[in-house]
């Protein structure tokens, strides 16, 4: 079956689990070539063993760790000696750290931050040249429904994905009369690891209505296409993400602790 991205190279980030995976999986069965890069090279070959069998495609690895600020280049340096062009980029790596602020390790914060905002930059500015020269090329960054407000006791997560949400929005519309599309997709509670790296693993059973990984990953790859500069993966998560305006925001950060307040054993 042929996908927008068929015979073209696509770069996943974090695609050793969750959505990355999912990501990967739909690109693969739409005959999307891949480069896949995370932190742990076994998953990476694993998945790339299946995938290319199954779709015939071509799928390179690079086993990287972006919260090293040197990460991206290495990725850009291992493209560009394969000659790979790539049309598609996707910046899905990121993670998140549950508690609150004075308890939560000081490298594991700053590590989200260059994972889940200087990598993305860093990226997107090392492919975007080509793309706009080419006049055409395809930025899908994975957000957050917490992009939308505060969030305490996650307050920096959501700080980086607020960052992302805006600069998908900015540089979608600064590239799109060179042909490029950029796209933030902002995810609610999805099935993965995400809430156990987090350390939210004592409410995950209280979320509700969770999505798969791969229904999200789906409806990313579709706002693309479609030209979005972003989107929100489920009709409940929508209306939460945007009813919140209409309510202070003092409030909705209120709800918001109230919601994610630890317990004493997790904070």
């Amino acid at each position: 079956m042929d996908g927008p991205w068929a015979g073209k190279w696509a770069l996943v980030t974090g695609a050793s689990a969750g959505i990355g995976v999912a990501l990967a999986r739909e690109l693969a069965v739409g005959g999307t070539n891949l480069v896949l890069t995370a932190r742990r090279r076994d998953r990476l070959e694993k998945l790339a063993q299946e995938l290319s069998a199954a779709n015939r495609i071509r799928v390179e690895i690079v086993a990287a760790d972006l919260a090293q600020p040197a990460a991206p280049q290495e990725i850009f340096a291992f493209t560009q000696t394969k000659q790979l062009a790539i049309e598609l980029l996707i910046n899905n790596a990121g993670f998140g750290a549950y508690g609150g602020l004075a308890n939560v390790e000081m490298q594991r914060l700053l590590d989200m931050v260059q994972v889940n905002c200087s990598a993305v930059v860093h990226l997107t500015r090392l492919y975007l040249p080509d793309m706009l020269r080419r006049r055409r090329g395809d930025i899908l960054i994975v957000a957050s429904t917490a992009s939308f407000q505060a969030v305490p006791y996650i307050s920096t997560y959501a700080a980086t994905k607020a960052f992302d949400l805006f600069f998908a929005e900015g540089l979608a519309e600064e590239v799109r009369p060179y042909g490029v599309r950029v796209c933030a997709l902002c995810p609610g509670s999805t099935e993965t690891e995400f809430q156990q790296v987090a350390g939210q693993s004592g409410i995950v059973a209280a979320m509700k209505n969770r999505e798969t990984a791969e229904k999200v990953a789906r409806v990313g790859l579709q706002a693309l296409a479609a030209g979005k500069s972003y989107v929100i993966s489920g009709t409940r998560n929508y209306l939460g993400a945007h009813s919140q305006r209409l309510v202070p925001r003092a409030l909705v950060t209120r709800i918001a602790a109230k919601m994610f307040r630890p317990t004493t054993e997790e904070s």
